[in-house]
């Protein structure tokens, strides 16, 4: 019986975590949850899964939960982030689920990664930000890391096994990174002025998170993967290349020097990778409805159109310069959020990210400090264009 903590477990990845777990009782068995404030939500999982802990970002959250809970589970409800490093550190603890969407998610990954756990990473924004000091951890931690992004699991999975415990190229002549375009594939620069945030989130083939849809939605998702495999397998951008394949079907490629392509294929379905971290190097049943290549008839490939969808673009030039991923993310993450709360256009996400990158001095930062202190100057000045261009939008209007 494994112990099992799944950080975000109200968010997209952490329910179909939970959902795959509870396929195996005899198998898996739940440590702890940790949430930010959805407080409705962890009552049913608690009640569900009967975790030792709870852990909610939110105090006032935490509070609630715990009157709620009180006459109906064991289960401990423990509020902030140390709180949250502590349950992924736990001795007991055999595996940790990291699926906190966005930099918060560094810290309580980096505890599971130090304490070696067999970390299963769902949060590009570990290694996009903080990539150097996320795989030191590793290293020193003596952490198992498997990829959950189904399309880093994907070439985990068409790797040869001694690539993946000590990331050599010799053999592989290109990754192919697959994305599926998003909602707005094949749609003009000028169509994209007026898209709404529910258009952003209604993303053709994958349930998602709002953040992570729109990040498909502008390709961001692409740039901050590319990063992401940068690092987990110890290669340069110029070795991936991005390709639009728009039925999600195929989720990453490897292109070998004597010309084999090995490539994974499956529903898109997130319960896929994560069946294949939770059992790894075993495989279990997920619940996921076999492919039927019949019926799909047909897979489509196209390049991507970075003129459109810039954001690929300055993810591609942004991770040639130290620390450069780390300001791109913390700019992505206000931008968009000023986008789903309506201050600014979809349009202005990319502009908001080329400005912040234009204008912090940066370099790569070798500790967690100097990673929380760049994210921090990043953020600033991005809230900074945030306002002005949302003070001109309305002055224009």
């Amino acid at each position: 019986m494994l112990d099992v903590v799944v950080l975000g477990a109200t968010g997209s990845v952490g329910e179909s975590t939970l959902d795959v777990i509870a396929r195996h009782p005899n198998r898996y068995q739940v440590y702890a949850l940790t949430a930010n404030r959805s407080v409705d939500t962890m009552v049913t999982l608690c009640l569900r899964h009967r975790p030792t802990y709870a852990v909610m970002m939110d105090p006032e959250a935490a509070q609630l939960l715990a009157s709620r809970l009180a006459e109906h589970c064991d289960t401990k409800v423990l509020d902030g982030e140390a709180a949250m490093e502590v349950v992924a550190s736990a001795e007991s603890v055999d595996i940790v689920m990291a699926a906190v969407v966005g930099f918060a998610g560094l810290r309580p990954a980096l505890a599971a990664a130090r304490s070696g756990k067999r970390l299963l990473l769902a949060n590009k924004e570990a290694l996009v930000s903080a990539g150097s000091v996320f795989m030191a951890a590793v290293r020193e931690g003596g952490a198992t890391l498997l990829p959950i992004d189904s399309e880093h699991n994907a070439m985990f999975q068409c790797l040869p096994a001694n690539e993946q415990a000590q990331p050599q190229m010799q053999a592989v002549e290109k990754i192919l990174l697959t994305a599926s375009g998003g909602p707005f594939r094949g749609w003009q620069r000028q169509q994209l002025t007026s898209v709404t945030p529910e258009q952003a989130c209604a993303h053709p083939n994958w349930s998602m998170g709002r953040k992570i849809s729109v990040d498909s939605a502008t390709l961001m998702n692409k740039g901050l993967e590319l990063a992401e495999a940068c690092w987990l397998f110890g290669c340069q951008p110029t070795d991936i290349e991005v390709v639009v394949h728009p039925q999600s079907v195929i989720h990453s490629l490897i292109r070998y020097r004597d010309g084999s392509v090995l490539a994974q294929l499956g529903n898109p379905d997130m319960r896929t990778p994560i069946a294949y971290g939770l059992s790894w190097p075993d495989r279990i049943d997920a619940g996921v409805e076999p492919l039927d290549l019949i019926e799909l008839g047909q897979l489509v490939f196209e390049r991507p159109d970075t003129s459109a969808f810039p954001c690929l673009r300055l993810a591609q030039e942004a991770i040639n310069r130290p620390g450069g991923m780390c300001v791109l993310n913390a700019a992505n993450e206000l931008a968009v959020e000023g986008f789903l709360a309506q201050q600014l256009a979809f349009t202005d996400i990319d502009h908001i990210i080329e400005r912040t990158l234009d204008n912090v001095v940066c370099g790569e930062p070798e500790s967690l400090a100097a990673v929380e202190d760049l994210d921090r100057r990043a953020r600033e000045l991005a809230q900074h264009e945030i306002a002005r261009t949302a003070h001109d939008s309305l002055g224009a209007h």
